[in-house]
């Protein structure tokens, strides 16, 4: 293929990929205007240096995002994929200068947490252990003692918190921009799911996936 007909051929994709940015603009569209739902519920959350509310994750700030983790009391260490979205997270004040605060929240204790964060060098991200409370299973991240990772938001209005959107499984690719580059790339993510040439490497899906100092 000739550079012309590379451009040509590069021309007409980018006319697609314009159609899915739009069409994310509208879906971010809807979800300002998901209902909202209050949560009464007074959890208390362990902070390692005391207990927090839900209200008292946000940090004065309006808005809260939670990264449900899947670190269960009796684990050693924390799930690869949530470890992989952690390693994604960088200096939150790109999001507090927008009103915004993020905290991670698991069942494992207080002290495997942060034990855990230093070792992964995530000094930056609140970690509050959820254990005792009713958090995990009341907002579907501990089902049948089983655990499950998801994103939630939430929003507060004085001493009032509204939940106002939550996503599983393959919803949270957006926070994890690994994907993203290597869609970007000739082989792609490189797992079996996907519609690419015949004799691209495939492999079972996140097969390849490790916590970033077991690679």
């Amino acid at each position: 293929m000739t550079r012309a007909e590379w451009a040509t051929a590069r021309a007409q994709l980018l006319v697609e990929e314009k159609k899915l940015t739009r069409l994310k603009d509208r879906v971010s569209a809807l979800r300002r205007r998901l209902p909202m739902v209050e949560v009464d519920a007074d959890y208390r959350f362990d902070t390692g240096s005391g207990t927090a509310t839900l209200a008292d994750l946000f940090g004065g700030r309006r808005q809260l995002i939670v990264q449900h983790f899947m670190f269960a009391p009796d684990w050693r260490e924390g799930c690869p994929g949530c470890s992989m979205m952690a390693d994604h997270l960088g200096p939150l004040s790109h999001l507090h200068a927008k009103d915004t605060a993020l905290v991670l929240i698991s069942r494992a204790p207080v002290s495997a947490l942060h034990g855990y964060r230093d070792r992964m060098g995530w000094l930056h991200l609140p970690w509050v252990s959820s254990g005792g409370t009713t958090f995990n299973e009341d907002f579907g991240v501990t089902v049948g003692g089983e655990e499950r990772h998801a994103i939630s938001a939430f929003l507060r209005d004085g001493d009032r918190v509204f939940h106002t959107w939550q996503t599983f499984d393959r919803g949270e690719e957006p926070f994890m921009l690994v994907f993203d580059l290597l869609d970007l790339t000739a082989y792609g993510r490189q797992e079996s799911w996907e519609d690419s040439p015949a004799g691209w490497p495939q492999h079972p899906p996140y097969e390849w996936m490790r916590r970033h100092d077991e690679y």
